[in-house]
């Protein structure tokens, strides 16, 4: 990978839907970036697809105008209440006893830990192996070049609604680019919010997003508990948007301007000389159409913002007690996602689950990386590390494949016309 692979990864979620296009070799270099917002999704499900269509299309246009890169393959993020997680063992004799553990081995035991019985209705998107048995020995993370009769995994499955897959799948179709693989929107964000040493350590990242938040528990270095809340950050809007009696617009604004720290740091400056105005926010500067001037900052944060970040929190709580992994995290919290910057979540967190919190950002970066350094960004950035390991399959009849030649590059959407246009012809 000296000259780097271009990886495009397109995280749909409620609120944005945002393409980036990188070439990765040992860092991730960003060449493109677009972040458009969202219509035709809910709680990160496609409920519209002509309109989610538009607002992928929208996305990924502006992204490859600005890389200068034609996407024909994608890696997806996918979300939603209906993604479930279970753990899961395969035991499988080693072909030969008396020789090495081979890839071949690896790949027939992960293929016995998949065998889990799920309705017709689900499909399995990730079968992650979490730890290796080699004739009972624990512990093993690559039993490949070992000697042995036995080898065990221990697997944690991830699967999805297979009609959500599919209307994703018909949603890039009409976009006009193939799907290389579909990842769970928690687990892509745990690839670029967490460092080894967390994962080893124990720890749980919560991905707090605008209508869901996706809950990945790490357990020795390895994915061991995903699960989906359909509550995100558009909650606290809707909340601003009744209490305060102002349109959801409004809401949201008001709810960016006191997370924003730059502009909170400003309106402290302003607001330090007037002692008994100390509790008042000016949003003039907002240019509401309510024509909302001030309003008690202790009644939006106190009474509106904070109530709902503990209910929050609180089922954050009941799913890590749920996973079993309760005490096996000393790692703490990490928060990412669009709402981690909400105001008073940090406190909220570490005040409800009793643990360390920090929030994450995607690191390792080069390139055009001042807009994608937000805790927002942290899934679309995992897709991209995910997709640097994920091999391009050719989608040529016969098994044919497109030689990949130095210097010569290969249009697959062309290509794929001409296939139609021949196929048209056939009987």
């Amino acid at each position: 990978m000296s000259e780097g692979k271009i990886v495009v990864g397109v995280d749909i979620g409620t609120s944005k839907v945002v393409s980036v296009i990188a070439k990765v070799d040992e860092f991730i270099n960003i060449l493109g970036v677009s972040e458009v917002p969202s219509s035709g999704i809910k709680k990160g499900q496609i409920v519209h697809i002509e309109d989610a269509v538009a607002s992928i299309n929208s996305s990924l246009e502006a992204a490859e105008r600005m890389a200068g890169y034609s996407a024909s393959h994608i890696i997806a993020s996918i979300n939603g209440s209906h993604i479930e997680s279970q753990n899961s063992r395969g035991v499988v004799a080693v072909a030969r006893p008396e020789g090495e553990i081979t890839d071949n081995d690896l790949t027939r035991v992960i293929d016995a830990a998949r065998a889990v019985s799920l309705p017709s209705s689900r499909e399995i998107i990730h079968v992650l192996p979490r730890s290796y048995f080699v004739d009972g020995a624990e512990g093993i993370k690559d039993p490949i070049g070992m000697t042995g009769i036995r080898l065990e995994v221990d697997t944690h499955i991830i699967s999805a609604n297979s009609v959500s897959i599919r209307n994703m799948e018909k949603a890039f179709s009409e976009v006009g680019v193939d799907i290389d693989a579909v990842v769970f929107s928690g687990y892509a964000s745990s690839l670029s919010a967490l460092t080894d040493t967390e994962k080893e350590l124990g720890v749980v990242l919560v991905d707090l997003g605008a209508g869901t938040t996706n809950i990945t528990i790490y357990v020795e270095g390895a994915a061991s508990y995903s699960s989906v809340i359909p509550i995100g950050a558009r909650h606290i809007t809707n909340d601003l948007a009744i209490g305060l009696r102002i349109s959801l617009e409004s809401a949201e604004k008001i709810k960016l301007f006191l997370s924003n720290p730059s502009k909170k740091a400003k309106l402290a400056e302003e607001e330090a000389p007037v002692e008994r105005f100390s509790d008042e926010v000016d949003l003039a500067p907002l240019n509401l159409a309510e024509e909302l001037k001030k309003v008690s900052k202790k009644t939006l944060i106190d009474g509106i913002i904070r109530p709902r970040l503990n209910e929050l929190f609180t089922m954050v709580g009941i799913e890590i007690k749920k996973s079993g992994f309760a005490g096996q995290t000393p790692a703490g919290l990490v928060l990412t996602g669009g709402g981690a910057r909400t105001v008073g979540a940090t406190e909220s967190a570490k005040r409800m689950l009793a643990m360390p919190v920090r929030v994450a950002i995607a690191a390792d970066l080069k390139g055009i990386i001042d807009e994608v350094q937000e805790p927002s960004f942290s899934t679309v950035i995992g897709l991209i590390k995910y997709g640097a390991n994920v091999e391009v399959t050719s989608n040529l009849p016969f098994g044919i494949a497109i030689p990949q030649l130095p210097g010569l590059k290969f249009d697959n959407k062309i290509i794929s016309k001409i296939i139609s246009f021949f196929k048209s012809f056939l009987p």
